[in-house]
């Protein structure tokens, strides 16, 4: 019985674990279904949803579920409740330190958001990049939140961050 207590209990130990292995799970449904959501409305194509956008947002929100997932966590232990209450008073100086941290990567996702939003090509474009092998054509095949993902005629795969793909010339065949 006492077991089932500390087990229910997030201020202790196994409490704090248990709840932190349930929401995970429920963040790892929940973006299953969210994904499995996407597919079934991607593969009715007479609802016009363009692929492009509905990849990139059904990634965006699965990444959501598990941010928070993790929130709610840290608000439900007391322990990493103090600690999230601390961090939210240095939210400047946080937010700094992870921006400058993450810059990479935030910047793959910014550069993805553009793209998304000024779409100058999309899922099954057919395009021309220059490449360090030098001048590359494919098809697009998926668009992430970090990375495009080309497929020439000879099947090899060109995967393009889109910081690059942001800032160069691209030549879109049609």
């Amino acid at each position: 019985m006492a077991l089932l207590h500390d087990l229910l209990n997030p201020a202790t130990l196994p409490g704090a674990f248990a709840y932190g292995v349930g929401f995970l799970l429920i963040a790892i449904i929940l973006a299953r279904i969210l994904r499995a959501w996407s597919h079934r409305i991607a593969a009715h194509s007479d609802l016009g949803v363009d692929q492009t956008a509905l990849r990139f947002v059904s990634q965006l929100l699965q990444l959501s579920c598990f941010i928070l997932a993790a929130i709610f966590y840290a608000h439900l232990v007391p322990f990493l409740h103090q600690v999230g209450t601390a961090m939210l008073a240095s939210a400047g100086v946080a937010s700094l330190v992870i921006g400058l941290a993450a810059q990479n990567t935030l910047g793959q996702i910014i550069a993805g958001i553009s793209l998304l939003l000024y779409r100058p090509y999309g899922i099954g474009d057919v395009i021309t990049l220059t490449a360090p092998t030098g001048k590359e054509t494919g098809v697009v095949k998926e668009f992430t939140l970090g990375y495009t993902k080309l497929q020439t005629e000879d099947g090899r795969w060109i995967i393009v961050p889109n910081s690059v793909m942001m800032t160069s010339t691209i030549i879109r065949n049609k």
